[in-house]
């Protein structure tokens, strides 16, 4: 899903490559170079001359189709035309992936990518799209930290209490899970590659469910995103050990980070706009500064990061940059863990 990616990394990844390595991804993005069949400044000006689809791979109400409809109402304000939301939940987010992967090459058609696009390179062993070579991306949005929680009739109150419960109890302690390869899952079997912990996994079909039992003491710990889990912690229901990014959360700045005790642990989830590949770049680019400008604005900066995340922004290519480190991190959690989808 990286870089700006035009016909001739198609070609130089032999089209069939699934994960190229981080440095040749970049190194062919720099050198490729789109043919534009408008001049570049009448192209940026006209765009977009009609309705906008974004697609987004989750059910209407989660934090990413929010997220999707602040910034569609945003551009859609800034540039006169209407950004519509289409959700197309599925398939671990695939299904919304191959309808931008095979829509037209004109801006027409954006996808709202999450952390999920870093994962399912290597979750999936048969795709119809390479991410990487066939999205190109336009802009990250924000990245929210997952959070470590416990019923709070566990015995530990801290990380080092909780790895040293576990080790002591290898196999017993319950975990909910939601989602085989989700970001909150993933950022679990990084945690538990990392410190050699074995525990008992409870899956369930969705994060209220989880939660609610987690609640009542069916199971002792998760991890989730931060969001969703602040009512619970607020209300002493459950209790935070730590956040999975490498800074604290302004949202709940009391938790620590687990890098803190696990050196070099990080996880998170993240979102950003992507667009079909070959997409041109002045359009790219004009979709770039109209987002940016977005959290430069206090009022709609603060209706973004209140859903518990932080700003990524930046240019296409620093992005795309965080979705190669994103995809060669996520293989080898992947791959450690064994995790095959549902």
């Amino acid at each position: 899903m990286c870089g700006l990616l035009v016909t001739c990394v198609h070609h130089a990844l032999g089209g069939s490559m699934k994960l190229p390595h981080r440095r040749q991804f970049l190194h062919l993005a720099a050198g490729a170079v789109a043919v534009p069949a408008l001049p570049r400044d009448a192209r940026a000006q006209t765009y977009p001359s009609r309705p906008v689809r974004i697609i987004v791979a989750f059910a209407a109400g989660g934090t990413g189709d929010i997220l999707a409809r602040l910034i569609g109402q945003w551009l859609s304000e800034r540039l006169g035309q209407p950004f519509v939301i289409e959700n197309r939940p599925g398939a671990g987010s695939n299904i919304a992936t191959e309808l931008v992967v095979n829509s037209p090459q004109d801006g027409y058609t954006l996808l709202l990518v999450s952390t999920s696009a870093g994962i399912n390179a290597t979750l999936y062993d048969k795709l119809s799209f390479n991410f990487i070579r066939d999205v190109t991306p336009v802009v990250g949005l924000v990245r929210a930290p997952n959070v470590l929680v416990v019923h709070p009739a566990f015995p530990a109150k801290t990380v080092p209490e909780f790895i040293a419960y576990v080790k002591a109890n290898p196999g017993v302690v319950k975990m909910g899970k939601v989602g085989t390869g989700q970001s909150p899952h993933m950022s679990a079997e990084l945690f538990r590659m990392m410190t050699g912990l074995e525990w008992a996994y409870m899956p369930f079909g969705s994060t209220p469910a989880m939660l609610s039992t987690l609640v009542g003491g069916e199971v002792q710990f998760a991890f989730d995103s931060l969001p969703s889990s602040i009512p619970h912690i607020k209300a002493g229901s459950l209790r935070a050990l730590a956040v999975s990014t490498t800074i604290r959360s302004e949202t709940m700045p009391e938790v620590p980070i687990l890098g803190d005790f696990v050196p070099g642990y990080e996880a998170s989830g993240w979102f950003g706009l992507g667009a079909p590949r070959n997409t041109p770049a002045e359009v790219v680019d004009k979709l770039n500064a109209e987002v940016s400008a977005a959290f430069r604005d206090s009022e709609m900066n603060a209706k973004l990061l209140g859903l518990g995340g932080m700003p990524l922004v930046g240019s296409p290519t620093e992005f795309g940059k965080l979705i190669a480190d994103e995809t060669e991190k996520w293989a080898k959690v992947v791959k450690f863990a064994g995790v095959k989808p549902d």
